[in-house]
């Protein structure tokens, strides 16, 4: 063979080969999504808010394990969480939609985690497809501090993350305990959009609008943190360090 020539048998750059099959997957569930919601939206008369809270409220305490399974398996899909914590909040109110939220998106991220392990680092890279160099790239050095960050950043999806720090070696304490401050702000806001749509009030708006400003604040903080720029480290960091 001339030197000249490529080397059919060299192996292309995994992640730049076009749409990898998880964009297919993502592509084709989006589209069976929308076909059963105007499916349904024809043929079905979907329950009121109040019709689905007797509902729930008929199962009892069986309802909150069905909520946070159910959003542990969102979570870790392509499907955005925010459709499960504004749920949570039309369904469960504030307090009771926050908490169960939060727990049902930590266990999903955290099995998502555990799966990314299990999977292997190529079969993740293949799964994140357009977004493994960028999530590679990002998580690689700065575990803690870049997990913070992306969790936070408002309309930026878990599931890479998720499957990001188990795969390119974010250790299992930076990820959870990172994941934990950054996940219940934009939970709890969340959640309170839901509340406020349910029940219109001052309340859940000043929620809102607080979770919010935390959200922006603790952003700025772990990106400057990230980027060395911070006096001050973000919750968990020190503690983290020390154990």
């Amino acid at each position: 063979m001339s030197q000249d020539q490529p080397d059919d048998a060299a192996p292309a750059p995994v992640g730049r080969t076009g749409l990898q099959w998880g964009t297919y997957l993502r592509n084709t569930l989006l589209v069976l999504v929308l076909l059963l919601m105007l499916w349904l939206a024809f043929n079905v008369r979907l329950p009121s808010v109040d019709e689905l809270r007797a509902d729930m409220e008929s199962l009892g305490w069986a309802a909150w394990i069905v909520f946070v399974l159910l959003y542990a398996i969102v979570a870790m899909t392509p499907i955005p969480v925010t459709i499960m914590a504004v749920t949570g909040g039309l369904l469960f109110g504030i307090v009771e939609g926050s908490a169960l939220s939060v727990i049902g998106v930590f266990i999903g991220c955290w099995g998502a985690y555990w799966l990314a392990r299990a999977l292997g680092r190529a079969t993740v890279v293949k799964m994140l497809g357009t977004h493994a160099d960028t999530v590679e790239r990002h998580l690689a050095d700065a575990g803690f501090q870049a997990v913070a960050t992306l969790r936070l950043m408002p309309g930026l999806p878990y599931w890479p993350v998720n499957y990001g720090s188990g795969a390119f070696g974010v250790s299992q304490r930076d990820f959870l305990v990172a994941g934990l401050i950054s996940t219940v702000p934009g939970q709890v806001s969340l959640v309170a959009v839901g509340a406020f749509i349910s029940e219109p009030g001052v309340v859940p708006a000043a929620v809102v609008l607080c979770a919010w400003a935390v959200v922006v604040t603790m952003t700025i903080w772990a990106l400057r943190a990230w980027k060395g720029t911070s006096s001050r480290p973000l919750p968990g960091d020190r503690f983290r360090r020390r154990s």
